[in-house]
């Protein structure tokens, strides 16, 4: 019977494709891997975003450098409700850039909101200005005796593109049992930043502002006539 064998092809050695077009050898995948891990990291570091700062405003220097607290006083006095315009009712810092344009910046903002911070810091300056702890902020579930109520509508609180703050009010003096008007006033406040600017620089011109306004309500409620105490079902601060 005739043998048949089978011939093994010879072995062929084949260069690797870069070398047979004359170009360089393909990258193992450990320089990918390395490749790809450098450029995730450019585009993390290009796309981190800045932490955000937040503020409060401040009493005036005689409020926050009281060293001991305040019991009682001559004067009770209701304050607020305080209203803002819905475009200053927000978290981030307002600036005007133009008559009718307004800047905000997302990385700067209010550590509460606004309008509870002015009826905080104007409380306190009212409170060492008049030197009486019998202040009451509105809305309050609490009745109680009051002498006056001041009420304030907010017009603009913001920066300037002149590098200022502005503060205008519209306010009023009420009874306390708030039947009668007995002030009606509006006023303006400026103060300019300090030389830098910068939101933290606002922030204190702002300050500024409203601490001025403070020591023109403290100057007309102080100089009204005290009223005699009515006796009533609601308790005396």
């Amino acid at each position: 019977m005739r043998q048949e064998r089978a011939l093994a092809a010879p072995e062929r050695e084949f260069a690797p494709i870069g070398a047979v077009l004359g170009g360089p050898r393909m990258p193992g995948a450990r320089s990918v891997l390395a490749l790809l891990a450098a450029l995730a990291l450019v585009v993390l570091t290009g796309c981190a975003t800045p932490p955000s700062s937040f503020y409060v405003l401040t009493p005036i220097p005689e409020a926050a450098g009281r060293t001991s607290g305040l019991s009682g006083g001559r004067l009770a006095l209701g304050l607020g409700p305080v209203t803002f315009p819905q475009f200053l009712d927000r978290p981030q810092i307002v600036a005007r850039d133009g008559s009718n344009r307004l800047s905000l910046d997302e990385f700067h903002r209010w550590g509460g909101t606004l309008q509870d911070d002015f009826l905080r810091v104007w409380g306190e300056n009212l409170a060492t200005l008049l030197d009486t702890s019998r202040i009451l902020t509105f809305p309050s579930e609490v009745r109680a005796q009051l002498d006056f109520r001041v009420l304030a509508s907010v017009l603009a609180f913001e920066g300037t593109p002149g590098g200022e703050a502005v503060l205008r009010v519209r306010w009023l003096v009420l009874d306390g049992q708030g039947d009668r008007t007995l002030v009606v006033r509006e006023d303006r406040y400026v103060s300019a930043l300090t030389q830098g600017g910068g939101e933290e620089a606002l922030v204190a011109a702002m300050s500024a502002c409203l601490g001025a306004f403070s020591r023109d309500v403290a100057d007309v409620v102080g100089a009204l006539p005290k009223p005699t105490a009515t006796p009533g079902s609601v308790e005396t601060l």
